[in-house]
């Protein structure tokens, strides 16, 4: 299967795979910035891609960079979306985090997308958790 990417200027890097057999293709900034305490920024990859129909990307963080307390927010790029590839990121830690231009900033997954039918109704089947939801099933 293929994955066709336009670069918007010549210095973005593309996606990779960090090694094969890995599931994630490696998405790296456009930009230099810096991500203060608390600050949210869609860091541009300077990339568009074609993602075939049937498939979504799934932009999951890098942990290393998710080890200093910075991760990505928004994470799904839909097949027909055909504009840049942005990653949202917020730094939660105390210190200010640098992007560098070609630096990894996330990953993508491509997955396959099964689309349901929705159907409204005024029951649903019983299962064993029932509503049971945060917690109920115990910490150990």
């Amino acid at each position: 299967m293929e994955l066709k990417i336009k670069r918007l200027n010549p210095e973005a890097k593309l996606p990779s795979y960090g090694h094969p057999g890995d599931a994630g293709l490696d998405l790296y900034s456009a930009v230099e910035c810096v991500l203060g305490p608390g600050s949210v920024f869609a860091v541009p990859t300077g990339i568009k891609m074609a993602i075939p129909r049937g498939y979504v990307g799934l932009v999951w963080d890098k942990s290393g960079i998710s080890l200093k307390s910075v991760h990505r927010l928004a994470g799904v790029v839909d097949a027909g979306y055909r504009g840049e590839v942005q990653v949202v990121m917020i730094n939660l830690g105390r210190e200010p985090f640098e992007i560098k231009a070609g630096m990894k900033i996330a990953q993508m997954l491509i997955q396959p997308v099964i689309s349901m039918s929705i159907i409204e109704t005024d029951e649903l089947d019983d299962t064993s958790r029932g509503e049971g939801g945060f917690g109920s099933t115990g910490v150990f």
